[in-house]
């Protein structure tokens, strides 16, 4: 394929980021870097409703052909890494629905592929990107630059073996995590 669209996630019950690019020719162009403020909403089950539908929004809008999403760091507080699991696994649940190929990415790994630094800060990582894309202007917040940066960390490892946990579709998901997925 000479051409596909790339969505990149950065999930969270905050803000999620939004970025997406176009791929023609083994050519990065920007598309658009959005973000999804949760804020205003009290109840976790309607964040995640309104993420779930977002995304799906924005996969009917822009018909990306793949979906990179950052993987959960893990942190000290329990309740704060379900929460994110849960936006991440909402986030991918709307891609998988469509049976787009999902991949995830570890924030170091990201950090690399776009700075060459793997504890670069989320400012670096902005800033690499609005010169490598030509951005007028970053946003205030940078979600929207770090869902940029796992779109453009999946073209640069496009095509390399051993690039993260691939998800071509629900049954691919499941069978690839035996035990995780129980039926009822």
């Amino acid at each position: 394929m000479s051409e596909k669209i790339i969505l990149g996630i950065d999930p969270g019950t905050t803000i999620m980021g939004f970025g997406l690019i176009k791929v023609k020719n083994k050519q990065m162009e920007f598309l658009q870097l959005n973000e999804l403020q949760l804020k205003k909403y009290d109840d976790h089950y309607v964040k995640l409703k309104v993420i779930f539908e977002r995304t799906i929004e924005l996969i009917d809008t822009f018909h990306p052909d793949e979906i990179a999403i950052e993987a959960p760091f893990f942190g000290k507080n329990v309740q704060s890494m379900l929460k994110l699991g849960r936006a991440q696994g909402v986030a991918m649940a709307a891609g998988l629905s469509r049976e787009i190929p999902i991949t995830e990415y570890l924030p170091k790994k990201i950090k690399m592929a776009i700075t060459g630094n793997g504890n670069a800060s989320k400012e670096q990582v902005a800033k690499m990107l609005q010169s490598m894309l030509k951005l007028k202007s970053l946003p205030k917040n940078l979600d929207s630059t770090d869902g940029l940066a796992a779109a453009v960390c999946h073209f640069y490892n496009s095509g390399r073996p051993d690039i993260g946990k691939s998800y071509t579709g629900w049954d691919a998901f499941v069978k690839q995590n035996p035990g995780k997925v129980k039926n009822q």
